[in-house]
């Protein structure tokens, strides 16, 4: 079967229609690329064939992107990588750059106008092939998403999209669609210069092919005799100006960790100062650069391939279907509110409880002002608002939960109040409901001991804010059935965010590793560490926030009272008395971070920060000698790597992929590492144990070497090689 087809109508127009088999959304793939090389040469070469019109046969989109296994096979069937990549990259270019040309002579005559008419969402390739048209044409769907957003998975657009959006917009102009990874729907993208015309769905085809007809000038701009980059060349001065802005940007955004931002970067400098083919190999040979980086595969491996597959449930029960059809959530506080949003935004019946009305229409009312920025910004409209809004019974009167087939408690972090509410819920919905306890840390086998069948309680960790953050961790106790966990995941599915499933132990995964993150750095603050030296340590690897921003963030007195209980818990085995006289004391003098407007930082009447607190200095005096950058990088980085280790050791992670994406999206670990496993396979295992044994000898046991990352070290092993298919790292426990 072929991915691309073809028919000519009497009027001499060929029409090719992509429709990748077996796909919900075209993707582009070996035989994708084979087709439509072979069928645009039967076009170009049929004398009764005036123009092409290229479309999807998929109802509402064009195509997705890449499939990153034609990658691989280029890498892997090569002698050399380096050459395979790049020759297959080279092969995309020639085949692109003929549908560009279609059939002029070298002085620009002849050749047949082919135009795209682009259905629906048009991403990576499925963008670059239309850039390599003479006009794209996009159906009116504002659900439509247009853009090259592979900046995110840690490379950049290496069909011709980099090239051609840069010349066809200018650099500064192409910056937040390369860059940034923009997406826009149709009508914002003819605005912004990258498709041509947006007309209704059912004129789609037509139009494109009337344009077609119509016999226009089909040369592109840059293959013009004189032709000079729109905002200037890189030697013109207003040109200079844009690539120095432009290089700063860059360098600030990423801290210089992003290995394909630099080679974007570059490939367009470089490529704007000679002819457009050669322009496309320089890109092709960055392009090629970015893909040998270990960086960029780990991206790829965790922001693409691991989380599409935890997403579409990679490690659910084999039960039965669990969509969520009417869900109550108890507790109308921020979190509360939060879960209500994204619950009713995906079309799931919502009971509101709280103890007071008032507080459970302020917990509603999230929702409308949630609502009414999205009008502001026209992203929703007044009708999508009321039909969320009506999803929502926001209420005081447990009765109002009959029929629901979820239950997510969202109230105070304490045993006794969550027991009570458990118990309150149990006595109206029926015995099939799964009930869920949203909490960062408390036990879910002690909490299940108030419901009245274990197997169907479970933790769901939110994290906050709800609507922003991508991630949830659900959380198995000791009795929790596979019902539940299917219904969590296919509640979390539904709300369209990404799921891990974990076992129940102090912290979880998620705050067992970002936890001494953060006490390393009150650590450091302690010893007389510059705290610009930790915070800015922290950003250069790759961290989005400090660990003093980060924990001003969440609220000191939230950390003391973590730090309470864990000792309560712990009693003489607690490692972190020196972390807590700094806390503690902070908490004393009424520093709780952001929310007080007052912490580790200084923050103005607003509550923006204006830097570091300057008596902190005063507190706790800086050193005269300092550490190097490295040794600070590594304590930030160790802490955090080595307990997601242990947490497989132990059998609280059970999947390093959701270790790894988890990482990412829950706490931000230095994303360009591809997750803690990633970073450690990248770093080597040897290198890891040593690092390990250095940092035990100078700063403590709590950098010892799990026996895990020692056996590995033994054998130069990897984590991806050992369990990098989430099967066999359940022998870990």
């Amino acid at each position: 079967m072929s991915d691309f087809t073809m028919t000519t109508d009497a009027d001499g127009v060929a029409l090719l229609t992509w429709d990748t088999q077996g796909k919900s959304m075209n993707v582009m793939n070996q035989q994708g690329f084979a087709d439509l090389d072979r069928l645009i040469d039967e076009a170009l070469a049929d004398d009764a064939v005036k123009g092409i019109v290229i479309t999807s046969g998929k109802d509402g989109s064009f195509a997705g992107g890449m499939d990153l296994n034609i990658i691989a096979q280029m890498r892997d069937e090569s002698e050399d990588p380096a050459a395979g990549i790049f020759e297959g990259i080279q092969e995309i270019h020639r085949i692109l750059r003929k549908i560009e040309r279609a059939g002029m002579d070298d002085k620009n005559k002849g050749g047949k106008p082919i135009a795209a008419a682009l259905p629906g969402t048009a991403l990576g390739i499925g963008l670059e092939l239309p850039l390599s048209c003479h006009r794209i044409f996009a159906a009116d769907n504002p659900k439509a998403k247009i853009g090259l957003p592979e900046i995110m998975v840690g490379i950049f657009p290496g069909a011709g999209g980099t090239t051609r959006i840069s010349r066809k917009l200018g650099a500064m102009a192409a910056s937040p669609i390369l860059l940034q990874g923009k997406l826009q729907d149709p009508k914002a993208a003819m605005k912004a210069g990258i498709i041509d015309e947006v007309v209704p769905a059912d004129e789609l085809v037509a139009k494109a092919k009337e344009w077609v007809l119509s016999g226009p000038a089909i040369v592109k701009p840059w293959d013009e005799k004189g032709w000079k980059m729109p905002g200037g060349a890189p030697y013109h001065p207003a040109g200079f100006m844009t690539f120095v802005g432009a290089s700063a940007m860059v360098n600030g955004n990423t801290q210089g960790v992003y290995p394909a931002a630099k080679a974007l970067l570059s490939a367009v400098y470089e490529g704007a100062l000679v002819p457009f083919d050669t322009a496309l190999k320089i890109e092709a040979r960055w392009f090629t650069h970015v893909l040998l980086n270990p960086s960029s595969s780990a991206m790829i491996r965790s922001l693409f391939i691991n989380k599409e597959k935890l997403e579409k449930g990679a490690n659910r029960p084999d039960v039965a279907d669990q969509k969520v059809a009417k869900v109550g959530v108890i507790g109308a506080g921020m979190m509360g509110a939060g879960i209500a949003l994204v619950s009713a935004l995906a079309g799931i019946k919502v009971v509101l409880i709280d103890s007071e009305q008032s507080a459970a229409d302020k917990g509603k009312s999230y929702t409308a002002d949630y609502m009414d920025k999205g009008i502001s910004r026209k992203k929703a409209t007044p009708e999508k608002k009321d039909q969320v809004l009506g999803l929502i019974d926001a209420t005081t009167d447990y009765a109002a939960l009959e029929g629901c087939d979820l239950i997510v408690e969202a109230v105070f972090e304490d045993m006794g109040v969550k027991a009570d509410v458990t118990r309150k819920v149990q006595e109206v919905v029926g015995p099939d409901c799964i009930f869920a306890t949203n909490t960062s840390t408390l036990p879910i086998t002690e909490l299940a001991e108030a419901a009245q069948d274990a197997e169907k309680f479970i933790g769901i960790h939110f994290f906050s804010p709800v609507d922003k953050m991508n991630l949830v961790e659900i959380i198995k106790g000791k009795q929790t059935g596979d019902v539940a966990v299917a219904k969590a995941l296919d509640f979390v599915r539904q709300i369209r965010k990404t799921p891990i499933v974990v076992n129940d132990a102090r912290f979880f995964y998620a705050n067992r590793c970002i936890i001494p993150y953060i006490n390393e750095g009150i650590r450091m603050v302690k010893e007389g560490v510059e705290p610009a030296l930790i915070e800015n340590a922290a950003k250069l690897v790759g961290m989005p926030l400090g660990p003093l921003q980060l924990v001003d963030e969440t609220s000191i007195d939230l950390g003391v009272k973590i730090a309470k209980a864990t000792k309560a818990a712990m009693g003489e085995d607690y490692p972190d008395e020196e972390v807590d006289e700094i806390l503690f004391s902070m908490a004393d003098k009424g520093r709780l971070g952001r929310k007080s407007k007052a912490g580790f930082y200084a923050y103005d009447e607003k509550g923006k920060r204006t830097g570091l607190w300057e008596e902190l200095a005063t507190e706790y005096p800086v050193s005269d000698e300092q550490p190097d950058l490295t040794t600070v990088q590594h304590r930030l980085l160790f802490a955090q790597v080595l307990e997601a280790v242990r947490a497989l050791e132990d059998g609280v992670l059970t999947d390093i992929r959701e270790g790894d994406v988890g990482a990412i999206l829950g706490w931000g670990f230095a994303p360009w590492s591809g997750g803690p496993f990633s970073w450690l396979d990248i770093i080597g295992a040897p290198y890891a144990a040593e690092q390990c044994d250095t940092l035990t000898e100078r700063f403590g046991d709590r950098f010892a070497c799990p026996d895990l990352l020692r056996e590995l070290a033994s054998s130069n092993g990897t984590f991806y090689g050992r369990f990098g298919t989430g099967e066999d790292s359940k022998a870990a426990a």
